[in-house]
């Protein structure tokens, strides 16, 4: 006898009874989940790396593609089953590649970093020469730093940036010249200004390397035209869906007008090695809810609201800085080109003590190191700001000014015991925490009701 789909439970049914099974089998978990979404409402999130997804990616994650074992891509499966899996994976692929206009696109990678070991491994053999940004000069762990993987499996140079915070450029040469390295990797971690690929991609080909762009912190800028793209500029681009995508954790690999061209010393194209890298290289089966998850994220990205949030991304960062520097803050580079903000700290207060002290009046910010740090990553002598959540709350300029009034109310009245410890009255932080509430009131978060 025929199947009655309409007697058979649809994706809103599941997530009913998921919600309602959970809260009444498992109140605990299901506290603290209400409890981090109120949190989320009742502070003021200045993190660069992240910003509140639109509800309908998170039913997406939460749909019941979770349940399929999908090895493979879409034509090349190792599993049955997977008809709607691959559905999903090509409109992903097929937004991604509209989006960034790009030709190639993996979109399996668990997060960016996995996204970049993955080209790494793909197009690199092990102790081949890697050149990177350096982490106190806002690079990331991922381009060659000797903590993580990429610094520890290549030969990883590092490069900076000058004494006025900006990308040394002839440096970067210098060292591609004198070291002749596999991969340049370029984009940062903690950067404010405009990455120049067409002088990257110059110095990728005098010296015969490959160049990898990584444009988590920045591709809806890119994706928007707010910030020159690189992906028909190098040959590989990364990203990351999460920051400013506002989509689920996870990574993208994309390529322009090098994806069907031969890797230098290897007998494959770029797209084909890139994907034997994700899958079977570095991954088995891909998390096909946070695939739909992405498809959802990709299809937003490409709407008159998410051009209009990135504006506001932009006109905030502007307002940041400025507001910072009237209160006499160095602002490295002198000024926001993109979403970050990133802050010499004074008078004794670390990045450490500054974080902790702001969280507790309720606004979160990353310490993060600057150029010249002598203090650890644990410490730092800065803090990274970035404009994605609160852009969210589409804060004007009189709120951005609000804002960092408040946190240097905070930084002024904190007394460090040290490099972690400080003392702030309790009367005080309280009253600073009911002042940020009530920011958070005036102006909610709409994009995540």
């Amino acid at each position: 006898m025929p199947v009655n789909t309409e007697q058979l439970p649809n994706q809103a049914d599941l997530l009913r009874r998921g919600l309602a099974d959970l809260r009444a089998e498992d109140a605990e978990l299901a506290q603290i989940l209400d409890a981090e979404v109120t949190r989320q409402h009742r502070t003021l999130s200045l993190v660069s790396s992240s910003c509140a997804v639109k509800p309908r990616t998170l039913v997406a994650s939460a749909s019941a593609l979770v349940n399929v074992t999908a090895e493979g891509m879409p034509g090349r499966r190792y599993n049955a089953g997977c008809e709607n899996v691959t559905r999903v994976e090509s409109l992903a692929i097929r937004r991604a590649r509209e989006l960034f206009d790009a030709q190639y696109a993996n979109v399996q990678s668990h997060s960016a970093s996995n996204a970049n070991y993955q080209v790494l491994t793909g197009l690199l053999e092990p102790g081949d020469t890697l050149l990177g940004m350096a982490v106190e000069h806002g690079g990331h762990l991922t381009h060659g730093n000797t903590a993580a993987f990429s610094g520890d499996h290549y030969k990883a140079i590092q490069y900076g940036t000058t004494a006025e915070g900006l990308i040394d450029y002839d440096q970067v040469r210098r060292l591609a010249l004198d070291h002749r390295p596999r991969i340049i990797m370029c984009c940062a971690n903690a950067y404010s200004q405009v990455v120049d690929f067409e002088w990257f991609r110059e110095i990728a080909d005098e010296a015969g390397a490959i160049l990898l762009a990584d444009i988590s912190h920045i591709a809806g800028l890119v994706a928007t035209g707010r910030h020159p793209s690189p992906i028909n500029v190098a040959h590989v681009t990364t990203t990351c869906t999460h920051k400013q995508l506002m989509g689920p954790r996870g990574g993208l690999i994309l390529s322009g007008r090098d994806a069907n061209t031969k890797v230098p010393g290897l007998r494959t194209t770029f797209s084909r090695a890139l994907d034997q890298a994700v899958f079977p290289g570095m991954q088995g089966a891909p998390a096909v809810n946070m695939i739909a998850a992405k498809a959802a994220a990709l299809g937003y990205a490409r709407s008159a609201e998410f051009d209009a949030y990135m504006a506001r991304i932009r006109s905030t960062a502007d307002e940041f800085a400025s507001a910072f520097q009237a209160h006499d803050y160095e602002v490295v580079g002198g000024r926001s080109e993109n979403h970050a903000v990133l802050l010499q700290l004074r008078n004794g207060i670390t990045g450490a003590i500054a974080e902790a002290a702001l969280e507790h009046c309720g606004i979160i910010v990353n310490k993060h190191r600057v150029p010249g740090e002598t203090r650890s990553s644990l410490v730092t002598s800065g803090l990274r700001i970035g404009t994605g959540s609160i852009a969210q709350r589409h804060i004007d300029a009189r709120g951005c000014r609000q804002i960092v009034d408040l946190m240097c109310r905070i930084l002024d009245n904190v007394t460090p015991l040290g490099e972690q410890d400080y003392t702030l009255a309790p009367t005080l932080r309280e009253q600073f925490r009911l002042q940020t509430e009530a920011l958070c009131a005036l102006y909610p978060i709409t994009d995540y009701a």
